[in-house]
């Protein structure tokens, strides 16, 4: 489990991603906004310290705390596109599976590894079940820490391998829920439901990640902002 002010500052680099939190907007007092994410202040000040070490925000002396957006930077980081259809809701995730093993037939080609790092989440909004993922990342990157992932999956590549995503892109589609889907997901296996591919890319170019992620379109939607 990821300390408490890095789970905080990987909620914020989310939000600015997704647009809640534009360029230049103040952010509430720091006792307000710790109250908010029921966290204490000085938790709080170490996750805005990390933000302000990456550019994210700026602090004013005398003024307050300011969002610092890069879009071209950010973006990749609106990893999780899924809302609630009543709002976009606190996202969570638990690992199901780590596994490293040999791509199956049938994966699509990507990376320079026959191995690769399979990961099976079950992803929450609001402690609502919404999807279940399956996440490869090529084998040449390294073996993932099962004991170290987050919530944020591009934060912890990049903390374990300092492997940074430059840019993803994403297929929207009909799938139906694979058979390995928890019980508490909401759907059964071989349901009809929302269905997205992803491809994602290093800054050295190389494709790396092939991911597939089943929601429930009854619980959510898929949100892409444009900005």
């Amino acid at each position: 489990m990821q300390p408490k002010y890095l789970q905080i500052a990987q909620q914020l680099v989310r939000d600015i991603a997704a647009g809640y939190l534009m360029d230049g907007q103040k952010l509430p007092p720091e006792r307000e906004m710790a109250a908010s994410l029921q966290t204490s202040v000085g938790t709080l000040r170490k996750a805005l310290d990390q933000l302000v070490s990456q550019g994210r925000v700026e602090r004013i002396q005398g003024s307050g705390n300011y969002i610092r957006a890069d879009l071209e930077r950010d973006s990749v980081y609106s990893l999780f596109r899924i809302e609630r259809r009543n709002g976009r809701g606190k996202p969570s995730a638990e690992v199901l599976s780590v596994d490293y093993l040999d791509k199956p037939t049938g994966l699509p080609t990507f990376g320079s590894s026959a191995m690769g790092n399979r990961v099976r989440r079950l992803r929450r909004l609001d402690d609502v079940a919404v999807a279940v993922e399956e996440i490869w990342l090529d084998g040449n990157v390294g073996k993932l820490d099962a004991n170290t992932l987050g919530n944020a999956l591009y934060a912890d590549y990049a903390q374990q391998f300092s492997l940074m995503i430059s840019h993803a892109v994403d297929a929207v589609a009909i799938g139906h829920v694979p058979s390995w889907a928890p019980e508490n997901f909401g759907l059964l296996s071989g349901d009809a439901c929302g269905y997205i591919e992803r491809f994602a890319w290093s800054e050295a170019g190389e494709c790396v990640e092939f991911s597939k992620t089943w929601f429930d379109q009854n619980q959510a939607i898929y949100v892409q902002r444009l900005r």
